[in-house]
């Protein structure tokens, strides 16, 4: 369907003669002569005559025009790239471009006119030895600390203090910024008179064997 554009007030009329610029709402055409632009939704089919207005046509399916012009072409809608973290929040129309948005696990990086988001990141992720200081969230990046002295961190995802080893136990690795202290059992102490008195016992029994056999 083609859509005719008369004047907007009947004090128009067609410029036969190259002019300077054009009015409000009206755009200069290749001939350098001054036309009334097409509406939001459509484009220039034909260039306005001494006896007709600016025929327009409307933008096809997947093509947009969101504002008047004169232009002779349609706008491309935008493709949410899915396999770099965009999705789709709201659909392409003849007048209005498509606006994405970023996927779970990613922020923007350049957010568009019309609060969408043009480029997406994955969130980075924290390593062994930090924590998350501030999670990720659609419009900004993760960010990640140390873990402080004496605590440690697996995941890099929360730090935990280091073990304290009890009075019955011995360290036997100390711990790091990414791996615990180790706690071990200690030895007991009467386990190292055992063989003192195991020697002792011997000799003893040893004497008075022999002073049994001198005796008889």
């Amino acid at each position: 369907e083609i859509l005719t554009l008369h004047s907007l007030h009947s004090a128009y009329h067609f410029k036969m003669l190259p002019v300077l610029s054009c009015r409000p709402k009206e755009y200069t055409t290749r001939d350098n002569q001054c036309c009334p632009m097409c509406h939001k939704g459509t484009v220039v089919q034909r260039d306005c005559t001494i006896n007709a207005g600016t025929q327009c046509r409307p933008c096809e399916e997947g093509t947009f025009m969101n504002q008047p012009s004169g232009l002779y072409s349609c706008f491309t809608c935008t493709s949410c790239d899915t396999g770099h973290g965009l999705l789709v929040q709201q659909n392409c129309t003849t007048t209005t471009d498509t606006v994405c948005d970023v996927s779970s696990g990613y922020y923007c990086k350049s957010v568009t006119d019309s609060s969408g988001c043009s480029l997406a990141e994955k969130h980075s992720q924290c390593v062994a030895g930090q924590r998350i200081k501030e999670p990720g969230t659609s419009r900004s990046d993760t960010v990640c600390e140390d873990c402080q002295p004496r605590s440690f961190s697996k995941d890099g995802v929360t730090c935990t203090a280091w073990t304290i080893c009890s009075k019955t136990q011995i360290k036997i690795k100390e711990g790091s910024s990414t791996s615990d202290v180790v706690c071990g059992s200690a030895p007991r102490q009467h386990n190292l008179l055992i063989a003192p008195f195991s020697f002792f016992a011997v000799a003893v029994i040893g004497l008075v064997a022999a002073g049994l056999v001198k005796a008889g």
